[in-house]
Parts: C-alpha cells; structure tokens; sequence
C-alpha cells in the first residue's frame, strides 16, 4: 500500500511591510512656509532614489537633488522621502522621472525657483545627469493645464 500524500497548503501570502504601506498609503504634502519675510533657498539630497528601465527592467540608482526657493509653501519631508521612494517599481525613464518630480513639486509649491537635478549612476559605461529648473521652463507653467499636471493628485507615481 502506498503511503498517502497529504495535499500541500499554500502558506497565507504575507502582510505588506509598514514601509510598502506607507509608500503606497502617502501623498506629497505642504507646509506654509514659516519664514517669509526674505527669500531663501533649501536644498535637499536623495541619495538613495531607484526606479526601473522602461526597456530592460533592470533598476536605475540616482542621487535626486531638489533646490528651491520657497513661496508660501515648502515641502513636508516625510512625505516627500516616501513620494520619491514610490518611484522605486515604477518602469520610467531617468528623463521622465526628474521631469515628473519637477512638474509635481512645481505644482504643489508653487516656488520662486525649483531646480531638479537626478544624477544617475553608470550604466552601460555612461554616466546621466539630467537637470530641470524653473528658469529655462519660464512661461510654460502659465501655457500648462492644470487638469494635465501629473502632480494634481499628491500621490505617489505607484498609484497614478
């Protein structure tokens, strides 16, 4: 007689991480800007940005910088390190995800300047750095419509 083989269980698929949740749970967000009496700049540093080749799959590694001078808003920074840790399953190309961070932060804060700057590692022995500010786009904010900016939603690019 042949032994019987108990049929196999599927283990129950695991809860999402708190960090996935938080990712997909999070919208960019605003703060007013506490200090307003004089223009000043804020720089912040990324060093740690991933997202996927639209072509191959393989992951892309930057440093994303973000310079800007602040209007009557400045970013929240939690929310801004998750928005941008949402770009890390998203197939988008090195020029179309500092685009897309220009555009959604233009949107959001409205600033005196911005500049976006995503220094991507080598890849296939070439190096990319792509830079994107307010003045070399002066007067494309007032000919873009606000139903087509891509940051109207605050939510992170996993969700769009």
């Amino acid at each position: 007689m042949s032994p019987r083989s108990e049929p196999k269980q599927t283990p129950p698929a695991p809860e999402a991480a708190y960090g996935t949740r938080a990712i997909l749970e999070n919208s960019l967000e605003r703060w007013p800007n506490p200090e307003q009496e004089q223009r000043y700049r804020i720089t912040l540093s990324f060093p740690e940005f991933t997202c996927l080749c639209p072509r191959s799959g393989y992951p892309d590694f930057a440093t994303i910088r973000i310079v800007y001078d602040p209007g009557a808003f400045i970013v929240e920074l939690k929310s801004l390190k998750l928005y941008l840790n949402g770009f890390r399953d998203q197939r988008i190309s090195h020029e179309g995800s500092v685009n897309r961070i220009f555009r959604d932060l233009v949107t959001l804060l409205d600033p005196h300047f911005l500049e976006v700057t995503g220094d991507f590692n080598v890849r296939g022995n070439l190096k990319t750095v792509i830079t994107v500010d307010t003045e070399m786009n002066k007067g494309s904010r007032d000919r873009r419509s606000p139903q087509k900016s891509t940051g109207r939603s605050g939510r992170p690019p996993s969700q769009r």
